[in-house]
């Protein structure tokens, strides 16, 4: 994202695999139909041609036959398909068809030497790749996929965020963590974050909720699943809107305002907020200094690093002036245990007042 104004401008749908010609063409002619009522266009027809099921056994899409399939939704909609790539070979046999657009899926991220391969396969051939993060939680990761893609030249890059694999995620398919998306935009502001919310919420009925936060938090578009007849869907039945129910979603939701009014309206409190971190920062810097000094005090008179009853008059204090927000409570609690933490680390690490200057690491 160029910054924190640029647009919500991205929609990319279609199913979660191509089954057959007669169902993706059915999805895509619907989509097409109903175009002139969205607030955005159709960027990208999504479709499944290879699908990395868990059981083998599993509907593993329709194959290489299936690209020509999409060829001919582009002739006749317009739409650019978009395709999922794991290996060399899916690249070679796209690029053969014409496509050139390729999403990465969240396992082949967490392969580097798969990653590297299919960045080496890329190059020169003037593609658009949208990098979805990796199934697990590993911000650096993800940032390294896009950078083996820019470094092979890609014409276009797009991160999607599709939720992570964990075991704490009771009701969604996948957890959202919206911290680490926020992270990635913070990193790359220059790339456009698009959210999948079919695949963090792994049914219909949450995909509504899940797209909204992602436009509040400033994503650049959705990645939705959408599929002609989903009751008989050969993959991730649960999560596929209908081509109307698509519409009607992307109709309902509050997109953010990218005009000049309101960053003017922000730019006093942001302002503001610049000069509480600065003064943060400092006392910080300060307290971590005072913090060497109790350390000094402490080991030159034999005292315990672990004085609990004191930090207990520190959150104390901190709790009287604590704002009365069952989330605020949570962040502060954080907040103070890493304070603790890492109060305790330097008093362990300052050096022994008895060791000579010269031998103090």
């Amino acid at each position: 994202m160029g910054n924190n104004s640029q647009p919500f401008r991205y929609l990319v749908a279609g199913p979660c695999a191509a089954e057959s010609e007669s169902q993706v063409y059915a999805t895509a002619q619907r989509l097409h139909e109903l175009a002139p009522t969205l607030p955005y266009p159709v960027a990208f027809f999504r479709a499944g041609v290879w699908k990395p099921r868990s059981n083998g056994a599993d509907f593993c899409g329709a194959g290489e036959q299936a690209l020509d399939w999409l060829r001919d939704i582009q002739r006749e909609f317009g739409f650019t398909p978009c395709v999922e790539v794991a290996t060399t070979q899916h690249v070679e046999a796209c690029l053969a068809h014409g496509v050139t657009v390729f999403w990465i899926g969240a396992r082949t991220s967490v392969n580097p030497f798969s990653i590297q391969a299919i960045a080496d396969a890329v190059r020169g051939a003037g593609a658009t790749i949208l990098v979805k993060n990796p199934a697990i939680p590993d911000l650096k990761l993800w940032l390294g996929n896009v950078e083996r893609f820019e470094r092979a030249g890609a014409a276009g890059i797009i991160a999607v965020h599709r939720g992570f694999a964990t075991a704490q995620e009771p009701q969604l398919r996948n957890a959202p963590l919206w911290e680490i998306a926020n992270a990635f935009k913070v990193a790359r502001p220059d790339l456009p974050l698009l959210c999948d919310p079919s695949h963090i919420a792994g049914d219909t009925q949450y995909i509504k909720q899940i797209a909204q936060t992602a436009i509040n938090y400033g994503c650049n578009g959705l990645m939705v699943e959408v599929h002609c007849d989903p009751a008989h869907a050969l993959s991730d039945a649960s999560q596929q809107l209908t081509p109307d129910a698509f519409a009607d979603l992307i109709r309902s939701l509050n997109y953010m305002a990218t005009g000049d009014a309101p960053e003017d309206l922000l730019r006093r409190e942001r302002n503001l907020i610049h000069n509480i971190d600065s003064q943060i920062s400092q006392l910080l810097a300060q307290r971590m200094s005072v913090v060497d000094e109790i350390a000094r005090i402490k080991r030159e008179h034999h005292i315990p690093l672990l004085q609990p009853g004191q930090w207990n008059n520190v959150v104390s204090h901190y709790q009287e002036q604590a704002l009365p927000d069952p989330e605020y409570a949570e962040f502060l609690h954080s907040f103070l245990e890493l304070l603790h933490q890492h109060s305790l680390k330097r008093q362990q690490a300052s050096p022994d007042p008895k060791t000579p200057k010269n031998q103090q690491p």
